[in-house]
């Protein structure tokens, strides 16, 4: 019978794959070569067998399913390889739809249009709230303006701020206060940004913004 090691040298060749096309070449050749090996050595046996002990069907059934074993699970991997590749190229092909698109991120960054001196957000409201007031801060977090809202219940909304009063004019960020009575209310911070790029990141679809971050696309709370 073929020793185990035989097996599971030509295991470790199939599995050896690091990627690259000339590596890859490469160990498609070492596989054809330890098929090429067991079954030289499979006739070899059968050739100088005892007579009087020959190699039973279980045997013979048990040294081919080996070799075919390992031709198959380095099938599979170079399948599961290429799908793989073939996936992460259609995501960067979808994505790339989304270059130059507005989303709706995560962000206290308050958007102040140039033209009109408006500046715009928005919130998700985790519950229902009594009060829920904006509060427009400086770059030093100090308060320059307010937008008192009133009472709300649980969901997303957007606000404006009349910016041109503004005694800065530097960046400005928001926050959201909401209460219940004594109780507060969570709520999260949310701004409109431009996708400048796509790339992938460790598979993963990743959007480049243009005020700098990087965001995943699941992030993303809406296309605008």
């Amino acid at each position: 019978m073929i020793s185990s090691t035989t097996s599971a040298s030509t295991a470790t060749s199939g599995a050896s794959a690091t990627g690259t096309s000339v590596t890859q070449a490469n160990s498609t050749s070492d596989s054809a070569a330890s098929q090429d090996r067991f079954l030289k050595l499979l006739v070899a046996q059968l050739n100088n067998q005892d007579p009087m002990n020959p190699m039973d069907n279980a045997q013979m059934t048990s040294q081919i399913a080996q070799i075919n074993t390992v031709t198959g699970i380095q099938q599979l991997n170079d399948t599961v390889k290429g799908l793989a590749s073939q996936f992460a190229t259609q995501q960067l092909m979808q994505g790339s739809a989304m270059v130059g698109r507005n989303v709706l991120v995560a962000d206290n960054t308050l958007n102040v249009d140039s033209t009109t001196q408006k500046g715009s957000g928005a919130f998700d409201l985790a519950g229902s709230a009594a009060t829920v007031q904006v509060q427009v801060l400086d770059a030093n977090n100090k308060q320059v303006g307010t937008v008192d809202i009133g009472a709300l219940k649980a969901g997303r909304y957007n606000f404006e701020w009349d910016a041109s009063d503004a005694s800065t004019s530097g960046p400005l960020h928001f926050q959201v206060v909401a209460a219940n009575g004594q109780s507060p209310v969570d709520a999260v911070a949310l701004s409109v940004d431009q996708v400048a790029s796509v790339s992938l990141d460790n598979g993963a679809l990743a959007l480049q913004l243009s005020r700098g971050g990087t965001t995943s696309y699941s992030a993303i709370k809406a296309i605008l």
